[in-house]
């Protein structure tokens, strides 16, 4: 377990300085823990281009994954498509539009600080759709795959802004509570089975890494990685097939 770290025996370790390359090194765990114990503080201009340094670099690295692994899945057969009935075909990933930065400072006006690590995602990586079916694995649907939905990307046409400002409106009538923003169904709702609520972002959020809510709460950082470690489908039932295709797809995924 990595021990706490405080502001004080950071700058003494450190300096701050060094975090990309640090990054860079091998060393993401360090650097992700002294981040995250900076809290808002990362928003100082001691930390701050470094820090968002740091979360541009974990989002091409997240961007490159994605696109390794949908051209895996392809090449494997994959279907890609809603979790409705039909099962109609859909992009697995689109990349930010021409529209991104300003529907990053849209949020920001609305809610308040968006964090680093969720500012870096809609501005270079966009939204991600690894919902399908494979050949090999006729219910991998069911094993939570991949889904991200923040920047707007995969919907130009459709009214998404209409869609987050209706939470935003009805969670400012109380502000007792955060705001939790919708970023993804849940592992029910993929394989088109009723669940509960969609997988979330805690916000607003001064920090680097986000507070992502799923079936437990945790730094979306952590969770991507535990993503990526399972080629996109972190929840495998432990059938030999599917853990076969589990590690052709993973293999050579950067860590975030």
């Amino acid at each position: 377990m990595l021990p706490k770290i405080t502001y004080g025996s950071m700058i003494r370790m450190t300096g701050h300085l060094g975090w990309v390359d640090r990054y860079l090194a091998g060393q993401q765990s360090w650097v992700w823990h002294e981040l995250r114990q900076l809290g808002s503080r990362v928003r100082e201009p001691a930390f701050a281009a470094e820090a968002q340094a740091v979360c541009d670099e974990m989002a091409r690295r997240a961007r490159s994954n994605i696109e390794t692994l949908v051209a895996r899945l392809r090449e494997q057969g994959y279907r890609f498509h809603d979790n409705d009935d039909d099962q109609t075909p859909t992009p697995p990933y689109t990349p930010p539009g021409a529209g991104a930065e300003e529907h990053l400072h849209w949020l920001e006006q609305r809610i308040g600080p968006i964090p680093m690590v969720l500012s870096s995602w809609i501005r270079i990586v966009g939204d991600v759709w690894l919902v399908g079916t494979h050949p090999q694995w006729p219910n991998s649907a069911a094993a939570d795959p991949l889904v991200l939905e923040v920047a707007g990307s995969r919907y130009p046409d459709a009214d998404i802004r209409g869609y987050v400002a209706d939470e935003i409106e009805a969670w400012q009538d109380d502000q007792d509570e955060p705001f939790f923003l919708p970023v993804s169904p849940d592992h029910y709702h993929k394989n088109n089975v009723s669940g509960g609520g969609p997988y979330r972002i805690v916000l607003p959020d001064a920090s680097a890494d986000a507070h992502f809510v799923g079936e437990a709460g945790m730094p979306l950082v952590s969770y991507l990685n535990w993503v990526f470690r399972h080629g996109g489908f972190p929840r495998p039932t432990g059938d030999g097939a599917q853990w076969q295709v589990i590690r052709q797809l993973r293999k050579g995924l950067h860590r975030l």
